[in-house]
């Protein structure tokens, strides 16, 4: 997640319906300058509990709040659980990379409302890997308390799916790859004989005008 125009003050929260609430969440995290330190990369690994909850970027933890802040953004990679190395397996594992809300209001906070799907993908030889793909739908805002304009943020609200998708690998049965030899030689021998019979007719036909004309 990059700010190229926000200080290095952010920071992560993460709340959930089992009473987990963190600010200033920092283990397995880290902010990279940008821009000759006008701006910074975050980048973060956390577990989240399987139930509903929230984790959200701010400057909430920070000792002194800045006097502009800037919630503009590029998302690069979000995503959950284990990266599943399979090439035939096409999915929704990082929906989220290249969000672009370098054009948003400043002070706008970003809700990204999140429908994570467990995954499971499994081999020719039984063995099980587990992954998580989402949905995502957002929207963005400006907040305002009776106390004035609240601290933007961005917040990713998750809740998972009932649902598991699965993937099976499975090795063609030889029945299957004879039959598709047999296809494929009958519709080649069906094809050569419409052929010899559009050829034989063709030249039966220019026999008799050929006779025609010599009569």
């Amino acid at each position: 997640l990059s700010f190229p125009s926000h200080p290095a003050v952010v920071g992560l929260d993460i709340q959930d319906e089992m009473g987990r609430h963190e600010v200033g969440h920092i283990d397995n995290s880290m902010k990279i300058p940008l821009n000759n330190g006008d701006g910074c990369r975050f980048e973060g690994h956390f577990s989240i509990n399987k139930v509903p909850g929230n984790f959200h970027v701010s400057t909430h933890s920070a000792t002194a709040q800045p006097q502009n802040p800037d919630m503009t953004h590029v998302i690069h990679k979000l995503s959950f659980g284990d990266k599943l190395q399979v090439h035939n397996v096409h999915g929704a594992f990082n929906a989220l990379e290249g969000a672009d809300k370098l054009s948003s209001n400043p002070l706008a906070s970003h809700d990204y409302i999140l429908k994570i799907v467990p995954t499971v993908y499994e081999d020719m030889s039984g063995k099980q890997r587990y992954s998580y793909q989402y949905t995502v739908a957002n929207k963005e805002y400006v907040a305002y308390s009776h106390t004035g304009r609240i601290i933007p943020a961005i917040w990713f609200r998750y809740d998972l799916s009932p649902i598991t998708v699965k993937y099976t690998e499975r090795r063609q049965p030889l029945y299957r790859f004879i039959t598709s030899i047999c296809a494929i030689i009958g519709g080649t021998f069906t094809v050569a004989g419409i052929l010899d019979s559009c050829i034989f007719t063709a030249s039966e036909a220019w026999k008799k005008i050929q006779l025609g004309k010599m009569q």
